[in-house]
């Protein structure tokens, strides 16, 4: 099969289409002929090794996963031993390391049915950028009606879905994103948009009960001045546009750890486990028309380099995919 194979840390051009032996499904995992896939920071961060301290998990000289790629969409081709629920023939999506390639093999508890309605570009947009906004925002948030929502990074994968989730549970949102996407950001349901090249919302004197970052482009200090004294921040690992460091984003979550014992706030790290429960929460809204995938570019398999070039350099809003 053809597959974005990776043998050392570095750029895009690191990034090679080969050919590869197609993977066999093991006991618990399904064989999924991929139609489409998307492109994510993780997926940046992984091809860089970056932070550095990352390549204690990733790998240390050169990615372990050689196949680059996370999200996925397409139809079942075979299942392995003691998987129940999904059959050869059945429309799905879901995440696995390797999806940039014909064939991926993935747990059959990060797989489920594709939501009805979609393409496979759209529904590949989904897995891992919802799936964080929603464990962000109904697990570790706990958002609710009335709730006041501030998302930086509106515009990005995780942003657009985090926006539409929160005014799916009723909560007055607020997004952050750049003078080009604020049309975006506000046709997604936000009540008000911080362009933040005119505005520093950590500055602008506002509290906001709950702040999802996304970008990690303040100080903890500078986020906790826009959060209430019993409010909620949540951090995730950032955007693609921080590299080249030894700890990146990681240095918030050091601070927080040692901050939070310490103060009324929550603050808190997100983190972003796949799972099949999520997966079909996720194709309910979708099918109840709550939230839906905004796909910003397509790239078909041969160029996944020049995607990423384009996630890392343009700074891509939504998502960018992947058609196979």
């Amino acid at each position: 099969m053809k597959a974005v194979v990776q043998d050392r840390y570095g750029s895009a051009d690191t990034l090679e289409v080969r050919e590869v032996d197609a993977p066999v499904p093991a006991a618990g995992e399904v064989l999924v002929r991929v139609h489409a896939a998307a492109l994510n920071a993780y997926d940046w961060h992984l091809m860089r090794g970056d932070p550095k301290i990352a390549r204690l998990a990733f790998g240390l000289r050169a990615p372990r996963a050689r196949i680059r790629g996370r999200d996925f969409a397409g139809r079942v081709e075979a299942v392995g031993a003691g998987v129940g629920g999904l059959r050869p023939g059945d429309e799905v999506y879901g995440e696995a390391d390797g999806a940039f390639a014909q064939f991926v093999c993935a747990a059959d508890d990060a797989v489920d049915l594709k939501p009805a309605g979609l393409t496979f570009e759209q529904a590949a947009a989904i897995p891992l950028a919802a799936n964080t906004a929603l464990i962000g925002l109904r697990d570790l948030a706990g958002v609710r009606a009335g709730r006041t929502v501030l998302v930086n990074g509106a515009s990005g994968g995780v942003g657009t879905f985090a926006v539409q989730l929160a005014k799916a549970y009723g909560a007055e949102v607020t997004g952050v994103c750049s003078t080009r996407n604020v049309d975006l950001v506000r046709s997604l349901g936000a009540d008000h948009v911080i362009d933040y090249t005119r505005e520093d919302f950590t500055r602008g004197g506002l509290q906001y009960e709950v702040v999802l970052d996304l970008v990690g482009n303040h100080s903890l200090g500078a986020f906790r001045r826009a959060v209430t004294p019993t409010g909620t921040l949540v951090l995730s690992g950032g955007g693609v546009f921080e590299g080249g460091s030894l700890v990146g984003p990681m240095g918030l979550f050091f601070k927080r750890r040692l901050v939070s014992p310490f103060v009324r706030q929550r603050l808190l790290e997100l983190p972003a486990k796949p799972g099949k429960a999520n997966l079909a929460a996720l194709r309910e809204l979708v099918e109840a028309g709550k939230i839906a995938p905004v796909v910003d570019r397509t790239y078909p398999l041969s160029e996944v380099p020049e995607a990423m070039r384009y996630l890392e350099v343009e700074h891509a809003r939504a998502k960018v995919v992947v058609t196979v």
